[in-house]
């Protein structure tokens, strides 16, 4: 997913543009939906820490997977950006989220453009399986459109992994902090705002409890 969302980034900055921003926010849509398709019945599809940290605060994730979870994560993130900085060795940013704004406008939409991406992951998604018809569709889909209107203001990073990677490879640090809390507040703050929108705990997560029960 790194290797494919920070490549069309890079790739349209030293082509002058030929990927423009509807390229950049459909090539990130485009890969998270083939990803979830591809993996979403073997590890869930878990490419985001926030999105792994929100199903562990919603109970469809066990506390002791997630660091494993984390650290592919990360892994991964590093792994894409050293190749994308190997492929375009003169490129600075490499794909690096920084806010074009004041940090405090990137904070608030980023924990929002991660709030409802969660809300509509929790509602498509069976247990942290994020696979069924239409859960590669809506979550693609969802991270294309928040690409498509706030990337130009923060970047819309919403995946603290996707962040972090690339500004580490790059030296790019400035206002990491954003991308690194926000995407993580709003993915928690989704969990009991998901649960109110269902009037409780929803289907998914009845169904969690009976198979624990067994």
């Amino acid at each position: 997913m790194i290797f494919a969302g920070i490549g069309a980034i890079v790739v349209d900055q030293v082509s002058g543009g030929a990927i423009t921003h509807l390229g950049v926010a459909l090539t990130w849509g485009l890969i998270v939906m083939v990803m979830i398709y591809t993996f979403g019945d073997l590890s869930g599809a878990h490419l985001n820490p926030a999105v792994s940290i929100g199903f562990t605060v919603a109970g469809r994730f066990p506390l002791r997977e997630l660091p494993p979870y984390l650290i592919a994560q990360l892994t991964g993130a590093l792994a894409a950006s050293e190749t994308i900085h190997l492929l375009f060795p003169k490129n600075s940013l490499l794909g690096s989220t920084l806010p074009a704004g004041s940090s405090l406008q990137s904070f608030i939409l980023e924990f929002l453009l991660t709030l409802i991406l969660m809300i509509v992951i929790l509602n498509v998604s069976h247990g942290a399986k994020e696979k069924g018809i239409t859960a590669g569709i809506a979550i693609g889909a969802t991270i294309g459109l928040e690409a498509l209107f706030a990337g130009p203001i923060c970047g819309a990073s919403m995946n603290p992994a996707r962040s972090l990677a690339p500004a580490l490879v790059s030296g790019h640090l400035e206002h990491l902090w954003i991308y690194l809390i926000a995407p993580v507040l709003g993915a928690i703050a989704s969990v009991p705002l998901f649960r109110l929108l269902r009037g409780g705990k929803s289907n998914a997560d009845e169904q969690i409890n009976i198979i624990r029960k067994k």
